[in-house]
């Protein structure tokens, strides 16, 4: 096995004959669009037939992903619930897993119209946290936007909500700031909404910092970020990866070809700079989530492929 063996090609019989594909150790479900809450039929069809066709948000360009090697799976989510109606027949792949579980509070501003009430989500991450362990749960606040009317402390505040609320059901915390100027579409959209949304200043993620300082060892819980180029390590807060080695080792210490591919793998070279997640796949397709949040650079009118 070797560092680039998730991507490594394969040949994958399908019903319409045999294609040249990839076959992945770990499979990332998915920072594209919210497999858990909108896409599980089309996950448990796709582990079914031991493939799923992925299509580049690019160029369009088809690849094929062939499951005969998977051992890890890490989703992403603003929604799980219809997992833990699930969560019995997902267990029978005995596959690793664990949950990048993103709850925000943009309740009054509308940012994130289709996520459901914040209590509800809250419940959700605490039931689905008793069921499968507070190890494979990791609370996210991502993005952090400022609006009119919505400042560093009225974002810390709703943090600090959260955050007692699931002290006990994570040990993780992970925020980052939303990054608008990258992505033109996403700067299109936020420039026609009346509260203004925009990136914060430098300044303004200091304070927010700062203002987290503490609250770790509070609520018992490592506080990370994830893809920025700033150095917080000062206020206790360390860089992130969220395709997580060390962790997935922790789940799965008797997997010997999991294990083998950690100890080989490398940095995902395909992600943003500052990424510092390892090799995976990802299964998700651009403008296949309802939740329509109105930063999100996934948002994109691309059809479901099978």
């Amino acid at each position: 096995m070797t560092p680039n063996s998730a991507r490594l090609k394969t040949s994958i019989q399908t019903p319409h004959g045999v294609y040249e594909g990839v076959a992945p150790v770990v499979v990332s479900a998915s920072r594209a669009t919210d497999i858990p809450a909108f896409h599980l039929d089309w996950l448990f069809r796709r582990l079914h037939e031991g493939y799923c066709v992925w299509q580049n948000p690019f160029n369009r360009k088809q690849q094929y992903v062939g499951f005969q090697n998977l051992r890890a799976v890490v989703f992403w989510t603003k929604n799980p619930e219809p997992f833990l109606l699930r969560i019995d027949e997902w267990n029978q792949w005995k596959l690793t897993y664990y949950f990048q579980f993103t709850l925000n509070n943009y309740e009054a501003e509308g940012f994130e119209p289709n996520v459901p009430p914040l209590e509800q989500r809250i419940e959700t991450f605490r039931k689905l946290s008793r069921y499968i362990g507070k190890e494979r749960m990791i609370w996210r606040f991502d993005p952090i936007l400022f609006a009119d009317g919505l400042s560093a402390d009225d974002i810390f505040e709703r943090i600090c909500f959260i955050g007692n609320r699931l002290a006990g059901y994570t040990d993780k915390f992970v925020f980052s700031f939303v990054d608008i100027t990258n992505y033109p579409k996403v700067h299109c959209r936020l420039g026609k909404i009346p509260l203004h949304p925009r990136e914060p200043a430098i300044s303004e993620m200091y304070r927010i910092a700062e203002c987290l300082a503490g609250q770790g060892e509070h609520w018992k819980m490592q506080i990370a970020t994830c893809c920025e180029n700033i150095d917080f390590t000062r206020y206790g807060i360390t860089p992130n990866r969220c395709i997580d080695p060390e962790l997935l080792q922790r789940l799965a210490p008797n997997d010997q070809m999991l294990t083998t591919f950690l100890a080989q793998t490398a940095k995902d070279k395909g992600q943003r700079k500052y990424c510092g997640c390892i090799v995976s796949k990802d299964i998700g397709q651009y403008g296949t989530c309802p939740h329509y949040c109105i930063y999100c650079y996934a948002n994109r009118s691309y059809p479901v492929v099978a």
